[in-house]
């Protein structure tokens, strides 16, 4: 009934937003000359957050049209290189002839699109051949298609590597950091010709017994048939996805905003107060980042409770007791492979020591085929997007790309 009851609010509360956007648009356009007035702007201010208050479903534009490659602007294509029922393998194809060196970022399956790493695309572009996992939104995944689990994530890179052909690069920000290591071992132990030259790993959970966090002592305060029982949910008929069982993404934002609420209802309070002041820049930037967070996805059930499992409870990858396919995952196989790991200083999601536990465990690499860099002064998201990201972060994984090229 979880979802069924979200659904039941959400379309009581659909035709409210929509009047408060309407009554937003009408009493604060210029045309009736009282858009100035302060009481004015106070209740344009309301009504705007009212018209917000919702989630949305489907994934945002990337918006990435155009960059700049050495001192020519290009156009930038989105082109789905290869496409599952469950995932795309979107392309950012640009017109030019010289090659770079091409590179899959994979992108968390947590309850937001892929979209959430905008910055870290647009930043890499110039400079690379950029691919990127496009998750698609199970509650739009007909049952017909079966299951999809932690193996069959691992398969879909495996395929997506594949079809960007042998040297590729693979940089992996935040949950899929575990998946990411688990492809490039299994394609080390097969000796797969695509293995990857190279793996950046950000702020990823490799072994989440180092520095526990909130999301970890969350993931280890109940058992796996709780998290079973009270989160999972059936998709309502209305849907392609209709009877799958889901991790529901608006379960999973809500989640994540009770770990920081102060925070998020202080943003809400500036922004109400940018818009009453008319500050409309300023406010511009607060609101692209929650139509960003609000964007929601579900998760299969299968995948989100193996992840549970695998990762956060059990801790199978740094403990040695984790299988793909029944075959065992061995880390040290990796010996071709230019590993990165990035942490930030002040991430609360996934503390520092998590992701360079993946040091140890690739104990097949020589020394110089390992880095390790330690942030200063940023949370969780200010390891893939921001300004020490574009001048600080991102200028060590071009370099670890280029020196494994």
């Amino acid at each position: 009934m979880l979802y069924q009851a979200y659904q039941a609010h959400n379309d009581i509360m659909g035709p409210v937003r929509t009047l408060a956007g309407i009554a937003a648009h009408a009493i604060g356009h210029p045309a009736i000359g009282v858009n100035g007035h302060g009481a004015v702007r106070n209740l344009t201010a309301a009504y705007e957050l009212i018209a917000r208050a919702g989630l949305t479903h489907t994934r945002p534009p990337f918006g990435i049209d155009r960059t700049t490659v050495g001192n020519r602007e290009v156009e930038v294509h989105e082109v789905p290189a290869h496409v599952t029922p469950f995932g795309t393998l979107l392309h950012f194809r640009k017109d030019i002839e010289a090659a770079q060196p091409r590179v899959l970022v994979v992108a968390p399956l947590s309850g937001h699109f892929a979209t959430l790493l905008r910055g870290t695309v647009k930043t890499m572009l110039p400079e690379h051949d950029v691919f990127i996992t496009d998750w698609h939104n199970m509650r739009d995944v007909a049952t017909s298609h079966g299951r999809f689990g932690f193996d069959d994530y691992i398969e879909h890179l495996v395929s997506f590597l594949e079809v960007m052909g042998e040297g590729s690069h693979v940089l992996a920000v935040c949950q899929p950091c575990v998946a990411a290591l688990v492809t490039a071992a299994v394609m080390a132990q097969d000796n797969h010709p695509a293995q990857p030259r190279s793996l950046t790993l950000m702020a990823g959970p490799i072994d989440t017994r180092v520095n526990p966090t909130k999301v970890n002592e969350l993931a280890n305060s109940k058992s796996i048939e709780w998290f079973e029982k009270n989160l999972i949910a059936r998709v309502p008929f209305r849907y392609g996805g209709a009877y799958r069982r889901v991790y529901p993404g608006f379960v999973q934002l809500a989640a994540f905003m009770s770990m920081n609420i102060e925070r998020h209802v202080k943003a809400h309070q500036t922004l109400y107060q940018l818009l009453s002041d008319g500050e409309f820049e300023k406010a511009k930037v607060t609101k692209d980042f929650y139509d960003e967070y609000f964007a929601v996805l579900d998760l299969s059930a299968e995948f989100y409770l193996e992840t549970v499992r695998y990762v956060f409870q059990e801790h199978k990858l740094p403990t040695g007791a984790l299988t793909w396919r029944g075959q065992p995952v061995e880390p040290r196989a990796i010996k071709r492979t230019m590993l990165l790991t990035v942490e930030g200083e002040k991430d609360d999601i996934c503390a520092v020591g998590q992701t360079a536990a993946a040091h140890d465990l690739c104990e097949g690499l020589r020394q110089y085929r390992k880095r390790h860099h330690m942030q200063p002064g940023v949370g969780h998201y200010g390891v893939f997007s921001g300004k020490r990201w574009e001048q600080q972060i991102y200028p060590l994984v071009k370099n670890v790309i280029l020196s494994s090229e």
